[in-house]
Parts: C-alpha cells; sequence; structure tokens
C-alpha cells in the first residue's frame, strides 16, 4: 500500500506537494519521493524513512516548476525495502517519463520478460512499478510521431497498458515537456481521486491523490473519483483531457481500504470512510446480539486508532459505556531490528498503555479494526487482564483474514495467518480471549454499500479468496508466499549476522 500524489499548478508546487505527501503519510513509511517539472526539465529527490525525514530545507529548494508527483512508499510482499526502489521512477525515453505507483502487479515475470525479449529495456530494480513505467514507456514511444506527443496517442499507450497489465495500480506519472498522466486500474482496486483549485488570477489548477483528505488538506475542492479504466491528462498549460480507456471495466474497490487503510476523513470512490466505519460499528453490535445473546459486558473499549468509530458506534447500539482503555504513544520510532518474540512483545507495550482502573473488575469488549497474524491481539488482551479485567471479549470489524492479498497490502503466508484452518473458538483461545467476535463479509460491504449505494461490488480476497483479476491461483500463492519466506529467511541471517558483529565489536572494547 502506497500513497501518490500529483500536481499542476501555476506556481511553485514543491510545498504543496510535501504537504500532499504529510497527511498520506498513514499508506506509506519506508521511503518517499518528489519529482517536479521545470519545462522540460526533472528535479528529483528521493530517500528511505518518513516524509520529513527525507526532505530538508536544501532538498525543497531544488525541487523547482509549477508541477509535480510524489508518492510516499510502504513495502509489499517480497520487495526489498531499500532506497533503490523509492519512487518516483524515471526513465529517458521517449522524452524522459516519471512515474509512481500505488498497488501490485500480478504478471510482473511475464511483462519483465516480454521488457527483455521483445520492447529490449533494462528494469534496474525487483519493483513492479518500475515494469508499469517502463511498459508505460514503450507503449508511448510506439505511438510519437516524429518528435510531437498528441493526445490521443498519450490515452491509446493507456489503453495498450491496460491490456498488457493485470493487477491493481493507480498511477500519476508526468512527460517532459508535456505534462501530467493519470490512470486506475479496470477494477478500479486502489483508489484516486481528481481535484481543483482556482489560482488567485483565475486559472484552474488540478491535484490527483490516493485520498481526497490530500486535496482538502491542500485547498483543493473533490470534484470526483478517476473512474476504473480511466486515463486523465494534464497539460503543463492546465489543460484537462480524461478518456475511459478499458475495453472491460468493473468497479470493485478494496475493501480493506474502508477497514483500515485509509484516513477516516477520506472519501474514497463516494463513501465516506468516517460512515462506513460507523456503519460497521451497527453491523458488528447485531453479530454480537446474534451471536453471543447471553454475553455481560461492563465496557467497550476501541484498540486505537482505526477502530474508534466502530468501537463507538458499537457501544451506542448496545447500549453499554464506551471507554479509552488503551493509550497510544504517538512519538515511539519505529523498532527497525526485532530479533525475537520477547522484543516483539516489548515493542507493542511500547506503543500501547493500558488505563487500570478501566478494566479492573470488569467485563470488557475491545474491538479493532482487524486480525491478521494475532501477535498484537495476544498481547493486548494479555494486557487487558493484567490491568485487572475478569473478562476479556474480542470483536473485529472485518471478517476473518484468511488469504493473502496480491494487490499491494503486505499481508502473511496463509500459515502465518491467525484464521487460516482455526474456527472463533479456537482463535479465542489463541489470543487468550474469552470470546471472538467476527463481523460477517455480507455485513461488512453492507455497511460501506449504505453510504454509497452505487458501490455494489468490492475486492475481498483476504477474506473469501476470490481474487478479482482471475488470474491468482494456488501456484501463484504458493510462489509469492516461497519468495516471501526466502526474504525472510534473508532478513533474519542478515539480522543475525549484524547482532553477532555488534557483540564482536563490544566484546573486543571490552579487553
Amino acid at each position: 500500500m502506497c500513497g501518490i500524489l500529483g500536481v499542476v499548478g501555476q506556481s511553485p508546487v514543491n510545498q504543496l506537494l510535501y504537504d500532499g505527501l504529510q497527511v498520506l503519510q498513514h499508506r506509506g513509511q519506508d521511503a518517499a519521493g518528489i519529482v517536479t517539472a521545470e519545462g522540460e526539465t526533472f528535479h528529483m529527490h528521493k530517500g528511505s524513512g518518513m516524509v520529513r525525514d527525507v526532505f530538508r530545507t536544501r532538498n525543497m529548494r531544488s525541487l523547482l516548476g509549477c508541477a509535480g508527483i510524489a508518492h510516499v512508499r510502504y513495502p509489499t510482499a517480497g520487495s526489498a525495502s531499500s532506497l533503490a526502489e523509492a519512487q518516483p521512477f524515471y526513465v529517458n525515453s521517449p522524452f524522459g517519463i516519471v512515474l509512481a505507483h500505488n498497488g501490485n502487479l500480478t504478471n510482473t515475470d511475464e511483462l519483465q520478460a516480454d521488457m527483455f525479449r521483445h520492447d529490449l529495456r533494462h528494469i534496474n530494480t525487483n519493483s513492479d512499478s518500475e515494469v508499469l513505467l517502463n511498459v508505460f514507456a514503450h507503449e508511448l514511444a510506439q505511438r510519437v510521431e516524429g518528435f510531437e506527443l498528441s493526445v490521443d496517442a498519450v490515452f491509446s499507450a493507456i489503453a495498450a497498458v491496460h491490456r498488457r497489465v493485470r493487477g491493481a495500480y493507480a498511477v500519476v506519472a508526468m512527460i517532459a515537456g508535456y505534462g501530467l498522466v493519470a490512470f486506475r486500474d479496470p477494477n478500479g482496486i486502489r483508489p484516486l481521486v481528481l481535484g481543483s483549485l482556482q489560482s488567485p488570477a483565475g486559472q484552474t489548477e488540478f491535484m490527483l491523490a490516493s485520498e481526497s483528505v490530500a486535496l482538502d488538506c491542500s485547498g483543493f475542492t473533490l470534484l470526483r473519483d478517476i473512474e476504473p479504466g480511466e486515463g486523465v491528462f494534464i497539460t503543463f498549460g492546465g489543460d484537462l483531457h480524461a478518456r475511459q480507456c478499458a475495453e472491460h471495466i468493473r468497479h470493485a474497490p478494496c475493501l480493506f481500504e474502508y477497514v483500515y487503510f485509509a484516513r477516516p476523513d477520506s472519501v474514497i470512490d463516494g463513501a465516506s470512510v468516517y460512515q462506513a466505519r460507523i456503519r460497521m460499528g451497527d453491523q458488528l453490535a447485531e453479530k454480537v446480539l446474534r451471536t453471543l445473546p447471553e454475553i455481560d459486558i461492563d465496557v467497550v473499549m476501541p484498540i486505537p486508532d482505526t477502530s474508534r468509530p466502530s468501537a463507538l458506534q458499537l457501544a451506542n447500539h448496545l447500549g453499554l459505556p464506551y471507554r479509552e482503555g488503551f493509550i497510544k504513544n504517538r512519538y515511539i520510532g519505529r523498532t527497525f531490528i526485532m530479533p525475537g518474540q520477547a522484543v516483539r512483545k516489548k515493542s507493542v507495550r511500547q506503543k500501547l498503555n493500558p488505563v487500570a482502573s478501566e478494566f479492573r473488575g470488569r467485563n470488557v469488549l475491545l474491538v479493532d479494526d482487524s486480525i491478521v497474524r494475532g501477535t498484537t491481539s495476544r498481547e493486548i488482551v494479555q494486557m487487558a487482564r493484567d490491568a485487572g479485567a475478569r473478562k476479556v471479549y474480542f470483536a473485529s470489524a472485518a471478517p476473518a483474514v484468511r488469504f493473502p492479498n496480491v494487490y499491494g497490502i503486505d499481508m502473511p503466508t496463509r500459515a502465518e495467518l491467525l484464521a487460516t484452518g482455526r474456527s472463533e473458538e479456537q482463535i479465542a483461545q489463541e489470543i487468550g480471549a474469552d470470546a471472538v467476535i467476527y463481523q460477517d463479509l455480507e455485513a461488512l460491504m453492507a455497511a460501506v454499500s449504505s453510504v454509497n449505494p452505487e458501490l455494489r461490488e468490492f475486492e475481498t480476497s483476504c477474506f473469501d479468496g476470490q481474487y478479482i483479476t482471475g488470474d491468482i491461483d494456488a501456484a501463484y500463492l504458493d510462489a509469492i508466499e516461497s519468495a516471501r519466506l526466502g526474504a525472510k529467511t534473508r532478513d533474519e541471517e542478515s539480522t543475525s549476522q549484524l547482532i553477532d558483529h555488534n557483540l564482536n565489536v563490544a566484546e573486543q572494547n571490552l579487553m
């Protein structure tokens, strides 16, 4: 999962892009990058880490120009966490193109082989985003007449990308000397919105972003979502062109965006994320009443922060007190090396601390957005018991996560997912809860659809194993899980070597 941003303005956009990335920081903390366009020249700066750490004043001063794109990166399964894969990516032909991408391609290996055999393009990293850039660049080059680029050529190239590429992708790109391009996969899995702003001189400026909150915080007005399969081309002069570029489209946004990833103050595909989470609380309350009618609950508590709207509405629906039982430390840094389970547990306790008076002698219902591995859930349940809770029930605003997500969300292998092969009773036993209540998938979809009735279909593969692109089978899942386990083994070996090295240095210093 990543965050993307694109702006065509009438004045320097470096600050706009920086501010927009700050607002989209929740979508990726691994790396950040900005590219601006000044005439036919690109200015780029990117690096590993949070937005505030990547960009300094000297970097911002060098990002000249009235148009630009930006990206925050969240590495997906099997990808490296390194500067080499920080986005945006660049190719120098045709014209010079930079591209930033949110999502995950499912036929990357096939595309890479085509790049080598037919397109005669070289891929420098393991990133599917670089592959996507080269596919777009190749298709655009086939449609350039002389040294001129037409609007029709841009949309024809996007249509060719749709025919060749499978998976999930929302894209912003710039073509040197011409303008900003954006497009969304034909299933509309990953979000992309368009906004506008009138400049002081009366000219229209445009912004594209993963979430509407980036528009709000920059003073832009949300115009609409980019449609599945649609392409948008905004010239550097401010002319907006839009065209449907896919032959077959479905509108099936990722349901997990509403559960967890998107900010609650965003509107995605016409549905308020906050209102969707409120409705999830209503649906979950009904599930509690149906499945555990005799349950004795004294208080409802959220696991900060995403589950708050659902937990509050659930408490209201059931007529139960709502309390903040856990306080989140918002200032803790990332734990980069966590070699053992004891250290992982310690990191959870550093981030969350219980308010003992709210637990002591009470039966508590904890509400979280989802349960994936169960490691954090197990630790939280134990923290509640240590704080004096008599009984601890655990409710999930999402259904049981039983399958990997291959469309841009970094989820564990099937063997690592807590719900794989376990009943709700067994899951409760695994995390130490007295009972576990999961949202039903139909209820979750109904919660989001009730906010925007035009949303009738969703990408729900991590819950039901139904992959909307139609190209995912057991062999594909086995392959990505094998790659993930191989990467995990390499990471563990590197960590072990680093620890051994540090211990040796310490011993030598003591001699």
